[in-house]
């Protein structure tokens, strides 16, 4: 059985680790870049994705890497605390969360498929222009430097993102992303270390947003920390918003200028980063079918969704494991596909649904809303029970509730179903 993957980013390499695991030992990767580069800024794992990862004997290898969040507090734009919990094994879990460079865990899981699938597993260059399906075989065809090229395959998966030329065949009238109003600025920088260093902060509301966790501790005690600054516009910048751009970081420091807390200085953190790359916050309508014939979709390109929550990544790695499993564990591919949309395109629609809401850092929104000066005491503004609701609410539609997450069974088709 021949499989082909769409895309080398972290939901298709950990489809093609967990396939092969699954004993599928055809699968072939096709990536459009000539060349793999570490881009991009910092990222969460969650637990339910890093427990995917241990299960893949991966998990030495990411937290070489990575930093482990042990506490998520939330706070008001004057610095008052709104909420916080612990997170990873402080929370419970037997898998900790991991903060990590997205750059850096692409390239680890790059050398891992190479190691364990072999050198040539990867393709690069190859832009997908085609897909004919049928319920048996599919043909994927490749714009590449030697000019158009075909490939047979069993079964297509499309893990190519946000802009899936994969999805676009299947829903050639869907049109662009959907902008919602905010700019993100994502950047990273060498500051001292704040709180007790192991802490992730969101400080804001829905019109101005600051995000940081640690990446790293440097050896004189300072941090290097990814960075989120976040604002609404009035929508007139949505055709001049561009991906990845690099943007002066002085006026984004600005625009947070009387945001100086004793526990934290968040305009000396923008300013202290290396580049600033400026991102629209997009997302896609959830899909009536990510499955046509021997071909279905995986991560961003079929769910993509706001960062709210941390679980872009974690999700991919998610549908990656349940793909494989569905497929080792089913009695044809059909079968397989059906168990797999089944399991992941409801849970996932409800979980973008949440994201709109604002997920788990609505209790910032609530408390701008109610108490915009802020507050003596947060339960005066949000009862302590409501906030606890909001925190659990979304970990259970995330599929990362420590209870739920810690009893569920194994996605790993080596140890059986119910293991």
């Amino acid at each position: 059985m021949t499989i082909a993957i769409i895309g080398a980013g972290i939901g298709g390499l950990v489809t093609a680790l967990s396939l092969h695991r699954a004993g599928f030992d055809d699968v072939r990767v096709y990536e459009r870049v000539r060349e793999l580069r570490p881009l991009g800024v910092g990222i969460n794992l969650l637990p339910h994705a890093v427990r995917e990862l241990t299960e893949l004997g991966l998990r030495d290898d990411v937290e070489a890497i990575a930093a482990a969040p042990h506490r998520l507090s939330y706070y008001n734009r004057h610095g008052q605390p709104i909420w916080s919990e612990p997170r990873g094994t402080a929370a419970g879990y037997r898998w900790p969360q991991l903060s990590v460079h997205r750059g850096e865990l692409q390239l680890a899981l790059v050398e891992a498929v190479r190691e364990r699938l072999g050198a040539e597993t990867i393709r690069l260059g190859h832009r997908l222009t085609g897909l004919d399906t049928t319920d048996e075989r599919a043909r994927a065809v490749f714009e590449t430097s030697d000019g158009s090229v075909s490939a047979d395959a069993d079964l297509v998966i499309g893990a190519d993102g946000i802009h899936s030329a994969v999805r676009a065949l299947r829903y050639p009238d869907e049109g662009a992303p959907r902008w919602n109003g905010l700019t993100l600025w994502r950047g990273t920088a060498v500051v001292p270390a704040f709180l007790d260093g192991t802490t992730m902060i969101m400080a804001g509301d829905d019109q101005l947003k600051f995000v940081a966790y640690p990446l790293r501790r440097e050896a004189d005690g300072s941090l290097t920390v990814n960075f989120i600054a976040e604002q609404r516009s009035d929508g007139s910048r949505a055709e001049t918003v561009d991906w990845n751009r690099q943007v002066q970081i002085a006026p984004i420091a600005e625009l947070f200028g009387a945001w100086r807390f004793d526990w934290l200085d968040v305009p000396a953190v923008i300013a202290s980063a290396r580049e600033l790359l400026e991102y629209p916050m997009v997302d896609r309508d959830p899909l009536p079918r990510w499955t046509f014939g021997c071909s279905t979709l995986l991560g961003d390109a079929a769910h993509a969704m706001y960062p709210n929550g941390s679980n872009g990544a974690s999700q991919a790695i998610l549908d990656a494991r349940t793909l494989a499993h569905a497929l080792a564990t089913a009695g044809d591919f059909a079968e397989g596909l059906h168990r797999y949309e089944e399991a992941r395109r409801p849970a996932t629609a409800d979980l973008l649904a949440l994201t709109r809401q604002q997920g788990p850092e609505r209790v910032m929104v609530l408390a701008h809303e109610r108490a915009p000066e802020g507050f003596a005491d947060i339960t005066d503004v949000i009862p302590a029970a409501e906030l606890q609701e909001i925190a659990d609410g979304y970990k259970r539609a995330a599929g990362f509730h420590p209870e739920a997450l810690n009893t569920r069974a194994s996605l790993d088709a080596r140890l059986g179903q119910g293991s």
